[in-house]
């Protein structure tokens, strides 16, 4: 099995391509715009030059990880909404038999009542220029006609996590506080689902390998809600801080929007066989053990969605 993977040089992309590799029979190719793609690809040529490229690469499976979580709306648009619609489209076109699964977003929802487990039948009601792009790439992937799944990934947590995330950034802000301090930071007192970012990668690997069409969108998660603010006192016991994490900070006015998140995800475990299997503990742990990824700057911040 020939897998095409997009967007390998992300946060998801990367731990979904460590993942890749290991699935029995398959040849991973990396498609991308970095000197050490296998195919060089931008998803936002437009279908024409798509095509051609996936022509080349003759997949199985394509694996469409590539996203903007910040920036313009007109640069959020191409990559998050146009991107998916033309890979679509040059898929249908090129390589019909082939099998598109494409990251989405728990920003897709927007809000919920609080002690809510959002299915995938919910309501969907983006806050901002990030979850409609989301959405709008996910209508187009799942309208195209292509053998094709949506997982719709909540709060990605562990090894790697980027600084445009809660977990990532306080991490970053932790190693340069040292032992003390004060670290200022938004509102902690939402609710996040938060998922380990190789419990997604997991999920990838049997949506691509999985026999037979499948749900049009599955959440993935872990099916648990966390208050924010634990996750940060669990960053916080792990970084062995002694000083005081200080909530006055400006945050993410998405974030205070949104004060509760949790996804069902029965569905993704019928028709994958999949469940998350690291608990946050391991994962805080993990990304504080992790290098990290990305200088930081500017108050800390919580995200709503993938980071």
């Amino acid at each position: 099995m020939r897998i095409l993977l997009l967007g390998s040089t992300g946060f998801l992309g990367s731990a979904t391509a460590e993942r890749l590799r290991e699935v029995p029979g398959a040849r991973l190719l990396l498609g991308g715009r970095a000197p050490a793609s296998d195919l060089k690809i931008d998803l936002t040529a437009g279908p024409e030059l798509l095509s051609h490229a996936l022509r080349r690469a003759a997949p199985d499976t394509v694996v469409n990880c590539a996203g903007l979580v910040a920036g313009s709306a007109v640069q959020m648009t191409d990559v998050n909404a146009r991107g998916p619609a033309a890979l679509s489209e040059a898929m249908r076109d090129t390589v019909p038999a082939a099998r598109l699964v494409h990251l989405g977003s728990a920003a897709e929802y927007g809000p919920s009542a609080d002690g809510e487990s959002l299915a995938e039948s919910a309501a969907t009601r983006p806050l901002g220029p990030y979850g409609a792009t989301k959405l709008a790439g996910t209508v187009s992937v799942t309208a195209s006609g292509v053998d094709s799944v949506v997982l719709r990934v909540f709060n990605p947590v562990g090894p790697g996590a980027p600084a445009s995330g809660l977990p990532g950034r306080l991490a970053a802000e932790l190693r340069r506080a040292g032992e003390q301090g004060t670290i200022r930071v938004g509102d902690l007192s939402a609710y996040r689902d938060f998922v380990d970012v190789r419990d997604v990668a997991d999920a990838v690997a049997a949506a691509a390998s999985a026999d037979g069409p499948l749900p049009p969108i599955l959440n993935i998660g872990s099916g648990r809600p966390t208050r924010v603010r634990e996750l940060a006192a669990l960053l916080v016991r792990t970084a062995e801080f002694a000083g005081r994490l200080d909530e006055a900070g400006d945050g993410s006015t998405r974030s205070a929007a949104v004060q509760w998140q949790s996804a069902d995800i029965s569905a993704a475990r019928a028709s994958l066989g999949w469940r998350p299997r690291r608990e946050l503990a391991q994962s805080v742990a993990d990304l504080w053990q992790s290098p990290e990824p990305n200088p930081v700057a500017g108050p800390v911040r919580a995200v709503n969605g993938p980071a």
